[in-house]
């Protein structure tokens, strides 16, 4: 089980892909895979995320076999090797189980529960932490989608995929939630997000954020995904300002800094002082 509340745990990325947006053919072959996350893992890492399938826009989706082929060696060896849990970031519930069963111990379902309508049933098999994601529908279109208030938006998506999740029999300490940054969003709808995130606090639920290297850094910076990464820690910082719980990010060394430094500030109490 994750703990929340003492501090804001960093999600290492792990893209076993040739096409992902950031560092896609990096950490492709297995073992470049494995030295990729124990050097996360020896950065500061708490859960290294392990995806097989490039979610950027206008990526291909792939089918579960090729999926399963890139990521289930790699778990597999992790789990073997590393203490720290092993996330399986996928929408395909045959995925999901597999890596289950290869040793990973949680499901990051950009989905959103909605993808895949067997992914519930796995996640309660297994009983273990399931983030659930807004956007991939949206992200597939090729046009925008309208939001009349996005943030109204967020929060009835992820009420109802609560009460898919309860209707699975998931316990409800098992599910985060991620507004899901970059997918089926401007520009736009992604800074008031990040401005408005705290909003998201009242479903009672912890917060993941993924903001690292993406587009929304870029339009502002007009840069590359090799030098967002000053961009990435004001985002880091600000979303843990705002509620974010877990931080999911590709520079786990210095993300894993902001982190630490935001958590002594936005965490602070005041010893002399009465809690109450």
């Amino acid at each position: 089980m994750l703990e929340f509340g003492a501090r804001t745990l960093v999600m290492g990325i792990l893209n076993a892909t040739p096409d992902s947006f950031s560092d896609g053919g990096l950490y492709q072959a297995v073992d470049a895979s494995v030295a990729h996350a124990r050097q996360m893992a020896s950065e500061g890492a708490d859960i290294i995320d392990v995806g097989g399938e490039s979610t950027r826009p206008g990526a291909t989706p792939l089918s579960a076999e090729e999926e399963m082929d890139r990521v289930l060696p790699v778990i597999e060896r992790l789990a073997g090797e590393l203490p720290l849990p092993i996330s399986i970031d996928t929408y395909k519930a045959r995925v999901a189980r597999e890596a289950l069963r290869a040793g990973a111990s949680m499901i990051n379902d950009v989905g959103g529960l909605r993808g895949d309508p067997e992914m519930a049933a796995v996640v309660a098999e297994f009983r273990v932490p399931v983030v659930v994601m807004h956007g991939l529908s949206e992200h597939r279109r090729r046009e925008w989608p309208e939001y009349g208030n996005i943030m109204d938006e967020l929060r009835g998506f992820f009420r109802e995929s609560l009460s898919i999740a309860e209707e699975a029999s998931i316990p409800a300490e098992m599910v985060i939630i991620d507004p899901g940054i970059g997918f089926g969003k401007n520009l736009e709808h992604n800074l008031e997000i990040l401005a408005r995130l705290s909003e998201l606090k009242d479903l009672g639920k912890p917060i993941l954020l993924g903001t690292s290297r993406k587009s929304v850094i870029g339009k502002v910076l007009d840069l590359p995904p090799s030098e967002r990464l000053e961009g990435t820690a004001v985002t880091v910082a600000l979303g843990i300002a705002n509620g974010a719980d877990i931080v999911r990010v590709h520079d786990v060394k210095e993300m894993v800094r902001v982190a630490r430094m935001t958590d002594a500030i936005v965490r602070w109490r005041d010893p002399g002082r009465d809690p109450a």
